[in-house]
């Protein structure tokens, strides 16, 4: 900075007071002082603090000085000097009082109450010096009162100054005095002009997997966290150096993540495993201007993630966001950062700085983009606040055209949840649920090997018998696909750290036989599911957690028997009032082309978490009944989802539900793609969508345009579904169209 902006022929300019080094997030603000001195001695600091707010006279001086000559650059030198000597004694201070918290993070009360009682019956020996003990600690006792009651004072004093200075805490207030105004106010007045960054995209929590990935790889290859934690266990039981340094860098890190939950200084973005990405947000909001400006690269999560909804939400639906313009990363910005991985460029105001709209743009790759007036567009706060009402984070639309046709549905159809209102309104009465966590709950696991060995035999649907008890499959997300729960079994690749797991394709055979089920990794007890799930039907509507844009769909959902699923398939429990034929419905819905056109507006990551779900509109219960010739919409649907889902005797309990009593459907690949044509074309109606409109938006499913160019040589997909629209506009639900 100081070579790159001098002026040729002139003096360096002097940049020392614009320049520190320190711990940007871990630090004391200057109103907290005072109640960390009462809590632990009824001492407070409001001389020291005075004083050194006296110390921005000296630091406006300094930005007065035009450093145009040596003299004034000397001077300049000499008055930053008087300011390090008049904010010493309150920066050691805070030092002192941050070490001694991050000491005592995690501790109970009654723990830390008894952890700290040395600073008290210290202090209280001495209270006129009690400050100067705090700044420099036992140095500052008279001689004649060091007896061995001070010990153990002096060794909390020390740790406390060890921990300072390795951790390098940054007081804000007192490393920029001349920033701030009203010290002694409740709350921090004054702040910066602008924060501008890139922070570090980094959890604090320590990553178990990629730690031993560099340090002991046999245990990142373990393939169940029960089978890593006993190798760690192991190691630990035989005085491995190797866990003694693993159980020192988790120690770090949870110290880190207590002292950031228990500061205070972060309440909307501090919850779940914490990313160092989303704190350093939260301290530019805190450290800026009510007017100022704050420009921050960071993961797109900032607006699409539920953890930091709270905040985004407080900034979209008040006009405080200026742009936001996210990338993907595709090895062109980071080359070290996956390809896929997307960020964004976040600009946003204090808490009074307002603009007419927002500047957004979505899936860049190229800066230059930003002037293509079709891919960068306006958003308001209210649309914000109609698209994602209850978290308000952000849509993440390609075109205007895009954002055109999401803003419309949205008009017209309510969310699947909605909270907005401080209640509760569900378009239809299921229940999310996530059964079996695949690192927690791995305990529950077994391979058919393990359950062969344990005296379990083969009991025909992959499900293993011993006596009375039963372990049926555990679903993972790759094992379904859309109206379709055998279409993956699983293969186990044990070298692949990141990628464990191997997806292998069901036959078109293996699906024309209704006694197939695929291989799953593991099987798990019956009682466990029971538990996990309770409810009265046999069958359950499952969807996959993990969901990209870029895939060939996004939204993979449905009806699934009884059975256990991993955490990467989530799950909508329907209630005993919500019939078959209403879950039907449902799951047809979550599959057709329109909705996944809105879902991948909505998918900034690669986790389609409840809270996501239930703010995508849905067709409402009582549009079912809308006619389309002899037939209602809700006909329609019973009778295609039935015939698209019960093509396996497993299913049989959801048939019966329906009212069928036949046998499986034969697997019928050409029959499947006219039956969901005609779905599809159906929820566009239902939709509201124009046929134009349907037309542009089956043209954003480019791998679905590229497969059947490449089976069929046209874009027979989208031709049928424009078909079926016409024919059902027409009253026609028996034609079968002849593409």
């Amino acid at each position: 900075l100081w070579l790159h902006s001098f002026t040729v022929g002139a003096p360096l300019s002097f940049l020392d007071h614009h320049l520190r080094h320190g711990d940007a997030l871990v630090g004391l603000n200057a109103t907290e002082v005072p109640k960390e001195l009462n809590r632990l001695g009824g001492l407070f600091a409001s001389k020291a603090i005075i004083e050194t707010e006296a110390a921005k006279t000296g630091m406006q001086r300094i930005e007065e000085l035009s450093d145009a000559d040596i003299a004034e650059a000397r001077e300049s030198a000499a008055l930053f000097e008087e300011v390090e000597n008049t904010t010493n004694g309150l920066r050691r201070l805070m030092d002192t009082l941050n070490g001694l918290r991050w000491l005592t993070a995690g501790m109970k009360v009654k723990q830390r109450k008894e952890f700290e009682k040395p600073i008290g019956a210290t202090l209280g020996q001495d209270p006129v010096q009690a400050y100067a003990i705090l700044e420099n600690g036992p140095d500052d006792i008279e001689p004649d009162e060091k007896d061995p009651s001070h010990e153990a004072f002096s060794k909390l004093w020390q740790n406390a100054r060890d921990v300072a200075d390795r951790e390098a805490f940054l007081h804000w207030e007192v490393a920029f005095p001349g920033v701030w105004t009203g010290w002694d106010s409740s709350e921090r007045e004054g702040g910066f002009d602008a924060v501008i960054g890139n922070p570090p995209w980094d959890r604090i929590k320590l990553q178990e997997v990629e730690w031993f990935a560099t340090h002991s790889p046999a245990l990142a290859l373990a393939q169940t966290a029960a089978a890593r934690k006993a190798g760690i266990k192991k190691l630990r039981d035989a005085g491995s150096p190797l866990v003694a340094e693993f159980d020192h860098a988790k120690e770090q890190s949870e110290k880190m993540a207590d002292l950031i939950r228990n500061s205070g200084q972060y309440p909307m973005l501090s919850s779940g495993d914490i990313n160092l990405y989303t704190l350093f947000v939260e301290r530019a909001a805190s450290l800026i201007k009510p007017d100022g400006m704050i420009g921050l690269l960071t993961p797109s999560g900032i607006y699409a993630d539920k953890t930091a909804a709270d905040f985004f939400k407080s900034i979209s639906t008040n006009g405080r966001i200026a742009a936001l313009f996210d990338f993907e990363n595709r090895k062109i910005f980071f080359k070290d950062i996956h390809a896929s991985f997307k960020f964004c460029a976040m600009v946003f105001g204090g808490v009074n700085r307002e603009f007419p709209e927002t500047q957004c743009a979505f899936f860049l790759h190229s800066t230059e983009t930003l002037s293509d007036g079709n891919r960068c567009f306006p958003l308001g706060a209210e649309d914000f606040a109609r698209v994602n009402p209850n978290t308000g984070t952000a849509p993440v639309f390609r075109t205007r055209r895009d954002a055109d046709i999401t803003r419309g549905i949205y008009e017209r159809h309510q969310v699947l949840v909605d909270r907005s209102k401080g209640g509760e309104s569900r378009a239809w009465p299921v229940r999310y649920n996530r059964m079996f966590d695949m690192a927690n709950d791995s305990h529950l696991f077994r391979t058919s090997k393990q359950l062969e060995n344990e005296g379990f035999y083969p009991a025909g649907g992959n499900q293993w018998k011993k006596g009375e008890e039963l372990y049926l499959p555990l679903y993972q997300g790759r094992m379904i696909h859309q109206f379709d729960h055998r279409a993956n079994s699983v293969r186990v690749n044990p070298n692949n750290i990141n990628n464990p797991y191997l997806s292998q394709e069901v036959t078109a055979a293996q699906h024309a036989d209704p006694m197939f089920q695929p291989t799953a990794q593991y099987s798990i007890p019956h009682k466990a599911i029971d538990e996990a799930t309770p409810s009265s039907k046999d069958w359950t509507i499952s969807y996959r957690r993990i969901a990209r844009t870029t895939d060939s769909r996004t939204m993979i959902s449905c009806i699934s028997p009884k059975a256990g699923f991993s955490d990467s398939v989530f799950l909508l429990i329907p209630d005993d009032a919500m019939t078959a034929s209403d879950s039907s419905s449902l799951v047809a819905n979550l599959n057709c082309f329109c909705f996944d056109f809105v879902t991948r507006q909505k998918l900034a990551g690669s986790n389609l978490s409840w809270y996501l779900l239930e703010q995508l509109p849905i067709v409402a219960d009582e549009d079912y009944e809308r006619p389309f010739g002899n037939k209602t919409a809700r006909e329609l649907v019973r009778n295609h989802v039935l015939r698209l889902t019960y093509t396996a005797h497993d299913m049989a309990p959801f048939a019966r539900d329906l009212g069928y009593e036949g046998p499986p459907f034969v697997w019928d690949e050409e029959e499947r793609r006219h039956l969901r044509a005609r779905l599809d074309a159906l929820y566009f109606h239902l939709y509201g969508v124009s046929r134009e409109d349907a037309d542009y938006m089956l043209s954003t499913f480019p791998i679905v345009k590229r497969e059947d160019k490449a089976q069929f040589g046209t874009y027979r997909t989208r031709d049928l579904i424009l078909a079926y629209m016409n024919a059902l506009d027409a009253g026609d639900t028996e034609t079968i169209i002849n593409l």
